[in-house]
């Protein structure tokens, strides 16, 4: 099934199964039953199964919690801002949020709800089985038919308990998989009622279980600790830790990351603070290295890109490298310098590229960090080291700090197709140099040919579809290819395409534009091509790109070991069990938050003192949870202005 078809498709099963619930509670609340669900719910949550196996079916049920609240929001530190987030993530949970329940967690008073928040609902709101379910329909069917008339549901469901709309009912009277000769089969209705419940259920479990990313993320309280593979340094005195007074911080108000409980009814009792002066030329003065001989050596290269979610997350591709042969080895990542066009600035020049280099153990469960690309000339960042042969992974990052959602005033959208006088379709001027940027940043090895690999990618990327063998030989009989491998006149063409199958409507190729980081101007906003070098003095290097998806697991283990293995580590001053780690690499400082205590603990991250600096949580006050026995990325940060002095001056504090 298409993506988009999917999409539509799963929002009526929603919409149906809320209409369902609807019904149920209604019914429940009506005056006519004496026992509600809810009361009915308090021994089902007390029978003998439940009690067995504690300690297993409390896992369970932080794992279903968990599925269910990344199906909606994107990460556990990100809060439900809204009643109808709620009704969502308890809906994904298999429950049955009428607008009383809703109401009952949300007040007046509410203003975000957290992982934490929405587990403990959980716990209250317990599923209905589909006894109880059948039981409160039968109050009603006295006779024990089986059916409900229509015009008795109308009356209990628009003059009862929670009142529906006339339009709410029909909507479910006239669903034919449970309506018949004006009555309702209740037994059906309850059927798929409790079947769409289980597969909202099986849904989210099989995305958590099938995204390695959301698997891997902090959790609340139930967070994944991150020390796997990671060596964590010994807290002893050391010359690297040293020890801050307590700073007394006045609370402030922090970003959606923060608990539901206001700041200032929590208090920041222990601190830490780090200070960073550099001027305007010490923002590139790390200086990559090369060997003198390197030319000499054997050289692979790679292009690949960032793209920028509608969420304001990152996406990129991921390699795998090929090293034959124990090797000195250098790698360098930098922006892909594309086409200058006059009037247009190029947004993606100037932001962050790295690259950490993880070594293939027998699975690939447990990289290790080798080395990222610490040292710098300019906008190249790269790395310098000796490599064992064997496989490797090359995970491309960047902060976020310049690729970022930016609201631009656009005075008019670009015309992207023209009919010339030969009333024939053809794609506008602006419209084709674009399209040849693209050509440039999806030909991954640079040959001016895309094989359906490449192809493949950027189908993924624009259709969320792969192109199999028998399509891309229909491409092959309609388009110009080379070598089984589709030119750049071919894929003008194939784009054009889109437009005449459309009768010149260009809907579709604003799709592809869009999705590849391009506004409505024709301007690459939210997307930065980058170009990927290998050079190896005894062997051939070889790289392929494996995946196109977010930043896992596993890069962001590797940031916090880098910055735990490299940076200045200071002990926050009254509790011994957090550390944070900062460390500088050119332009970017990050900072890291270790949690060595066995409990959750909110940090408070204060950078108002700071000048002429850009952070990537695009807030100067935030709060980061720390689950326990774990580490997490606080932030990073770079200059806003490169060719002016900038002052890091970051307060950590913990909220108790």
């Amino acid at each position: 099934m298409h993506p988009r078809t999917k999409k539509t498709y799963q929002t009526g099963k929603r919409a149906t199964n809320s209409n369902c619930e609807c019904v149920l509670y209604r019914m429940a609340s009506s005056p006519e039953n004496n026992a509600s669900l809810c009361d009915q719910k308090v021994t089902h949550a007390e029978s003998p199964q439940a009690k067995k196996s504690q300690q297993a079916e409390e896992a369970i049920f932080y794992k279903n919690c968990r599925a269910a609240y990344l199906t909606v929001l994107k990460s556990s530190l990100e809060n439900i801002k809204s009643k109808e987030q709620l009704r969502l993530v308890l809906q994904q949970a298999g429950r049955n949020p009428s607008q009383k329940t809703v109401n009952k967690y949300w007040t007046s008073q509410t203003t975000t709800l957290n992982f934490d928040d929405f587990c403990s609902i959980l716990k209250e709101e317990t599923p209905a089985t589909k006894t109880e379910l059948l039981e409160a329909f039968r109050k009603i069917d006295t006779d024990n038919t089986g059916y409900i008339l229509h015009d008795e549901l109308y009356k209990i469901l628009t003059t009862k308990g929670e009142k529906m709309t006339l339009d709410e009912v029909s909507a479910i009277t006239n669903l034919a998989d449970f309506n018949c000769s004006g009555k309702l089969d209740y037994k059906k209705f309850c059927d798929l009622y409790m079947l769409t419940s289980e597969q909202c259920c099986k849904t989210a479990l099989e995305k958590l279980e099938v995204d390695s990313r959301l698997k891997r993320q902090q959790f609340g309280s139930e967070g994944e600790t991150s020390t796997e593979g990671i060596t964590l340094p010994l807290l002893k005195p050391s010359p690297k830790i040293s020890r801050k007074t307590d700073h007394k911080l006045a609370p402030t108000k922090g970003d959606s990351r923060t608990p539901s409980r206001p700041l200032s009814a929590q208090g920041c009792k222990a601190s830490v603070s780090s200070t960073i002066r550099m001027d305007a030329s010490s923002n590139r003065n790390t200086k990559l290295i090369e060997p003198h001989t390197i030319k000499e050596w054997q050289y692979a290269q790679s292009r690949g890109c960032f793209y920028l979610e509608e969420d304001g997350e990152i996406i990129s591709h991921k390699y795998r490298l090929h090293i034959p042969q124990r090797s000195t080895v250098c790698i360098t990542i930098k922006p892909l310098n594309l086409r200058q066009v006059e009037g247009k600035s190029c947004h993606w020049l100037s932001v962050d590229t790295a690259l950490y280099v993880l070594k293939e153990n027998e699975t690939q469960e447990n990289l290790q960090l080798v080395g990222f690309t610490e040292q710098q000339n300019k906008e190249m960042s790269g790395w310098k080291g000796e490599l064992a042969s064997g496989f490797y992974w090359l995970l491309p990052f960047t902060t976020g700090c310049r690729l970022k959602k930016v609201k631009t005033q656009i005075t008019g959208e670009a015309k992207l197709v023209y009919r010339g006088e030969d009333s024939e379709l053809a794609l506008t001027k602006e419209c084709r140099a674009a399209l040849l940027d693209i050509f440039e940043t999806i030909d991954l090895d640079g040959n001016g040919l895309l094989s359906l690999e490449e192809y493949n990618f950027f189908e993924l990327r624009t259709s969320g579809e792969k192109c199999d063998e028998e399509a891309w030989a229909v491409c092959k009989e309609n388009f110009d290819m080379k070598k089984n491998e589709l030119t750049r006149q071919g894929f003008l063409d194939l784009n054009l395409m889109e437009a005449n199958d459309r009768e010149g409507d260009p809907s579709d190729l604003w799709v592809t534009l869009l999705s590849l980081g391009y506004n409505k101007a024709l301007e690459m906003t939210e997307a930065c091509p980058f170009v990927i070098d290998i050079y190896a003095e005894k062997c051939k290097p070889r790289i392929k790109a494996i995946y196109l998806e977010a930043g896992s697991w596993q890069l962001n283990r590797a940031i916090c070991k880098s910055v735990v293995n490299k940076g200045d580590a200071k002990v926050m001053d009254g509790c011994e069990n957090i550390i944070v780690y900062t460390y500088r690499m050119g332009m970017r400082i990050t900072s890291v938050i270790e949690n060595k205590s066995e409990n959750k603990v909110i940090i408070h991250v204060n950078n108002e003192q700071s000048k002429n600096c850009l952070s990537n949580r695009g807030l100067s006050v935030f709060a980061v949870e720390v689950a326990p026995k774990s580490m997490t990325v606080s932030q990073h940060v770079m200059p806003l202005n490169e060719q002016e002095e900038w002052l890091y001056s970051c307060v950590h504090s913990l909220l108790r």
